[in-house]
């Protein structure tokens, strides 16, 4: 059974710190068995968040506060109108890492494109993004990245996850080389279809698209035990 706490998306912006400390207490019963693989979505309030290879000259330079975190990849902002997920699940043996990144990947590039956006993914770079239109030139357009993805397994269980940018401004990725890639850029799923597009909007679609997904033994990367029914359950936050 996978439950789904979707009590963080259309009401008060989650402190950053107050989340981390609700993944980490979820994680901990994951791990032990004693609560089911579990998926937090949410909205964020404004923060800057670092993973463990980012660099000095990626951090703001105006003294903007970052906290610092234990997942994989670089510098990135969350904040309101981006909906972020922490899938907090039970990965099969053996443990492929690579492999779950793809996966949400893949579940999110089903959602964009049911959406009508064309998500897909770049060689080399996490995440999923919208490819450049050609110049007049003939060279190769700026890619922009539309959900970004950073993770962290512990005792085999997952923690952290994914970002997908639906309404949010994106004023404050000026600040920061986001995700450590300096030849590209960020869109939001508002900026593609020139409609507001909101956290709440996307939500039930990425809900429904990891319920299928977890439900297909053919692909899931949760352990076989945690693929029966998914329940959804909010909670106050």
């Amino acid at each position: 059974m996978t439950v789904f706490d979707v009590s963080g998306v259309g009401s008060r912006h989650i402190p950053y710190d107050e989340a981390l400390q609700r993944q980490r207490s979820v994680h901990a019963a994951v791990a032990s068995g004693s609560a089911p693989d579990t998926i937090l979505l949410l909205e964020h309030a404004p923060v800057f968040t670092a993973g463990k290879r980012t660099s000095p000259d990626e951090r703001p330079t105006d003294g903007t506060p970052v906290v610092d975190v234990d997942r994989g990849g670089k510098i990135t902002w969350h904040g309101p109108g981006q909906l972020v997920g922490y899938p907090i699940l039970r990965l099969a043996e053996p443990i492929d890492v690579v492999g779950y990144v793809r996966w949400l990947e893949d579940v999110l590039i089903g959602v964009l494109r049911g959406l009508g956006v064309d998500g897909r993914r770049v060689e080399g770079r996490s995440g999923v993004w919208l490819r450049g239109e050609a110049t007049e030139a003939g060279g190769p357009g700026r890619d922009e990245k539309i959900a970004a993805i950073g993770i962290r397994v512990a005792e085999g269980v997952t923690m952290h996850g994914f970002a997908l940018n639906c309404s949010n401004s994106l004023d404050a990725y000026d600040a920061i080389v986001a995700c450590g890639i300096r030849d590209a850029g960020v869109t939001t799923i508002s900026r593609v279809l020139g409609r507001t597009v909101t956290p709440t909007d996307v939500a039930p679609l990425v809900q429904a698209a990891l319920d299928r997904a977890l439900a297909d033994p053919s692909s899931s990367p949760a352990a076989a035990t945690q693929r029966s029914a998914t329940t959804t359950r909010e909670v106050a936050a």
